[in-house]
C-alpha cells in the first residue's frame, strides 16, 4: 500500500504556498484543489468551498499580516480513513507556520517580531486533487505571543510546542503498514477506555492501560501542556470531567495512522455543557468542541499527544466573543 502520489501532491501544494502572496494565493490554491474543495477552518473561518473563498477567508488575510512565512513541519503522515471503511486517503501535517507578524490579523495587533502559528491540517486526496481540508490553528496562542491573551490563567503550561521527542514524525517515505495498524488499534483502545472509564477504580488505572507514565499531553492554549499521568489528571482530566457535563460524542470525520503516529479530527467531536468554572466561564448552554488529537506510539503504549481545539468557536457558543474583545486591547 503506497501513499506516495498523495504525499507528493500535498508537498507540492505546500511548496507552492511558500511562494504565494496575498494577491496570488487564490490562484495557487486552485492549482491542486478541486473546484468544489471543501475547506474547514476554525472560528471565524468555519467552512468554505473553492479556492477563492478559502483565500478570501484565511490565506489572503494571513499573508497580509505575516511576511516571510515558513512551514515548519513536525509530523507528516498518510493513510486510509477508518471512518469511511478505509476507502479515502488523507494526508496529515502538523507543525508551525512561522513568519514576521507585521500587520493586524483578526484584530490581533502585531509586534513586528517572529510569530509561530501552531497548526494541524488534514487533506483528503482523490483523483489527483485535494478535495477536502481541515485546518486547525491555535489562535489563542498567537494572541499570547502578541501580548494580548484574553482568558484567565490556564491549568497547564503552554509553550511553542515541539514535535516528537524521537524526531521521526516526517514520513515522506511510506512506513510499514503493520506498524500503522498497531498504532490505530491502540488509539481505538484508548478511545474505548475514555468512553467506559467508570469500569476502572481510579483515573491512574484507566490511563495506565494505554499511556506511558511519563507521557506528554501537548494541550492547546487555554488548557496547556501537561507531563506524566498524575499531572495530566490534575491539570486537565479532573477539571474537564468535573466542570463539564452532558458530554455527547458526535464521532470523527477522519481517523488514521502511519507508522508510530496517528490521529483524528471531528466536526464537531463533542457537544458538552459547561457546568460552571471550566476555563473560568460560568455554567452555560451546550457547545461544540471541534478537536484534533495526534499521537506517537512507543512500543505498546502512547507516549505523546498533540491536541488542537477550536477554542474560539467553543467560547463563542457560550457567549464569549474573544475576537470581538480584541478591539479593547
Amino acid at each position: 500500500m503506497s501513499f506516495q502520489d498523495e504525499k507528493a501532491l500535498v508537498r507540492a501544494h505546500y511548496d507552492a504556498l511558500t511562494r504565494a502572496t496575498y494577491e496570488t494565493v487564490a490562484e495557487i490554491l486552485s492549482e491542486r484543489t478541486s473546484p468544489n474543495w471543501h475547506w474547514r477552518g476554525m472560528h471565524p473561518f468555519h467552512e468554505q468551498y473553492g479556492a477563492e473563498a478559502v483565500a478570501a477567508s484565511f490565506w489572503s488575510p494571513f499573508l497580509q499580516s505575516m511576511s516571510r512565512v515558513q512551514r515548519r513541519q513536525d509530523m507528516f503522515i498518510a493513510g486510509r480513513n477508518e471512518i469511511d471503511g478505509f476507502q479515502s486517503v488523507w494526508v496529515i501535517s502538523m507543525g508551525h507556520l512561522m513568519g514576521l507578524f507585521d500587520a493586524p490579523f483578526l484584530g490581533i495587533k502585531p509586534k513586528g517580531r517572529i510569530a509561530m502559528l501552531r497548526y494541524a491540517e488534514f487533506n483528503k486526496v482523490e483523483g489527483g486533487r485535494i478535495v477536502e481540508t481541515a485546518l486547525f490553528c491555535d489562535l489563542l496562542h498567537l494572541m499570547r505571543q502578541a501580548g494580548q491573551y484574553p482568558l484567565p490563567p490556564q491549568t497547564g503550561m503552554h509553550l511553542v510546542q515541539p514535535g516528537p521527542a524521537t524526531h521521526d514524525g516526517l514520513h515522506f517515505d511510506d512506513a510499514d503498514p503493520a506498524q500503522g495498524a498497531k498504532t490505530l488499534a491502540l488509539v481505538n483502545r484508548m478511545i474505548g477506555d475514555i468512553n467506559t472509564h467508570q469500569r476502572y477504580s481510579t483515573p491512574q488505572e484507566e490511563l495506565a492501560q494505554t499511556w506511558h507514565d511519563d507521557f506528554i499531553w501537548w494541550g492547546p492554549e487555554g488548557i496547556g501542556a501537561t507531563y506524566t499521568i498524575d499531572r495530566y489528571i490534575a491539570q486537565h482530566q479532573q477539571p474537564f470531567r468535573t466542570q463539564i457535563k452532558d458530554r455527547v460524542y458526535n464521532g470523527h470525520v477522519c481517523r488514521l495512522a502511519e507508522g508510530n503516529f496517528g490521529g483524528f479530527f471531528g466536526w464537531a467531536n463533542l457537544t458538552v455543557t459547561n457546568a460552571g468554572g471550566y476555563m473560568g466561564l460560568p455554567a452555560g448552554t451546550p457547545a461544540e468542541m471541534r478537536v484534533v488529537d495526534l499521537y506517537r506510539r512507543d512500543g505498546d503504549k502512547l507516549a505523546e499527544n498533540w491536541i488542537f481545539i477550536d477554542m474560539l468557536h467553543f467560547l463563542n457558543l457560550q457567549g464569549l466573543d474573544v475576537l470581538g474583545r480584541m478591539t479593547d486591547f
